[in-house]
């Protein structure tokens, strides 16, 4: 049987890197590049600028990687931060975290315990109040852009 045909996605976000840190990491590496370069002379030339080109692509999706969804699979809703999920029928209380009060969640006011997503680039977040005793973590924090969307795929 084939898992995934019964899934249907209430709500996806993949949480990339603002484009302005495209060309400011191509240009930053490009120096860099041409930095080895000079230093390297027996190197081909291009050689320093296509291994930076790369690095800087590389790490780039990698820090854009992270992709939060709301599915519902058999009637059960559930939401998936990476590769991490959490069925709703475990969520007691969810809500905005504001871009406002982001250091405060992030900060004393924090559980160590806390399952905790945060993407700097991305001003709003979720805080998801779990109620399963056989869980320790008291609850997620997750960077997303749309949290009143999220809340609603959770809810509806």
């Amino acid at each position: 049987m084939n898992h995934r045909a019964s899934q249907t996605v209430r709500y996806r976000e993949q949480l990339w890197v603002p484009w302005w840190w495209w060309p400011l990491g191509f240009v930053g590496n490009g120096l860099m590049a041409y930095e080895v370069r000079l230093g390297l002379r027996s190197l081909p030339g291009w050689l320093p600028f296509a291994v930076f080109f790369a690095i800087t692509v590389a790490a780039l999706l990698w820090l854009g990687r992270i992709q939060v969804r709301v599915i519902e699979t058999g009637g059960e809703v559930q939401l998936w931060v990476g590769e991490a999920h959490l069925p709703a029928g475990v969520i007691a209380r969810s809500a905005e975290v504001p871009q406002s009060a982001k250091s405060a969640a992030l900060g004393r006011q924090l559980d160590p315990a806390a399952y905790v997503v945060h993407r700097g680039w991305v001003g709003p977040m979720v805080l998801v109040v779990l109620d399963d005793p056989d869980d320790p973590t008291p609850y997620w924090l997750v960077s997303c852009r749309h949290p009143q969307r999220v809340l609603a795929a959770l809810q509806g």
